[in-house]
């Protein structure tokens, strides 16, 4: 019966592997998809600084073409003022000189402003760098170790499917039947738990002291009285090795 129950535990050791498996790959698509919109949000905090510093420089060209322009003007209306035949003409002249200097004044103002704008985001993205150039190559490293990890994962399944085959094919019809009664009707797929501190791990019930001696002993199949779950207590080799 102690191989029976050893059989057991290593059964239920590789079912557990299997489903943790089984839900890693069956949770790669959303998991890597995450991973994906992860650096995309870096992407876009960057395209974001990007798009400011070149909307900033973008505004500062129009205004500097609004002064260029105005300045034609004023070379224009200097001409007007100098060549003014009348009171009037001479008074048009200075109005619109006056008008001309003024919007000057008002773009290049906004020009100043737009200088220390758009190098408070050059220092941003200059903190940035390094960030920024190897954005590309970090993701396509995360992606690529990802994608080996859960082609890992498929070759473990296979494996650990294979190895439970080999093992299942072993146990008594009864006793197979059993296990997987106790396996399908539990939500964490647990049939087989380990006995700590004269404890049941799978639904923490205290057992009575007679009952964990026979557990000790491994002689015979016993279950828990409150969960129904096969019980077994690791010997203090496998324990150390679980451990650590």
């Amino acid at each position: 019966m102690k191989a029976e129950l050893e059989k057991l535990v290593d059964l239920q050791v590789t079912d557990t592997n299997i489903r943790r498996l089984k839900r890693s790959i069956e949770s790669s698509q959303e998991r890597r998809a995450s991973l994906e919109q992860e650096f995309e949000q870096h992407a876009f905090s960057i395209r974001e600084i990007q798009k400011r510093r070149d909307d900033l420089n973008a505004e500062r060209a129009e205004n500097e073409k609004h002064i260029a322009e105005n300045k034609t003007y004023l070379e224009r209306a200097d001409r007007n003022l100098k060549h003014a035949q009348n009171q009037k003409e001479y008074e048009t002249a200075m109005r619109e000189i006056d008008g001309l200097q003024k919007q000057v004044g008002v773009h290049e103002a906004k020009v100043v402003e737009l200088m220390a704008a758009a190098e408070e985001v050059e220092t941003e993205l200059s903190s940035r760098a390094e960030e920024i150039s190897t954005l590309d190559s970090k993701r396509d490293e995360a992606l690529a170790a990802f994608e080996a990890q859960i082609d890992n994962d498929r070759a473990e399944l296979e494996t650990e499917t294979s190895k439970r085959e080999s093992v299942f094919v072993t146990l008594p019809a009864q006793l197979a039947g059993v296990y997987n009664r106790l396996a399908q009707r539990s939500r964490d797929g647990i049939a087989v738990a380990e006995v700590i501190n004269g404890s049941c791990t799978a639904c923490n019930m205290s057992l009575r002291p007679q009952m964990n001696v026979e557990v000790k002993k491994g002689n015979q199949i016993i279950t828990c009285e409150n969960c129904s779950r096969i019980l077994y207590i690791a010997a203090p080799k496998e324990a150390e090795a679980a451990a650590s």
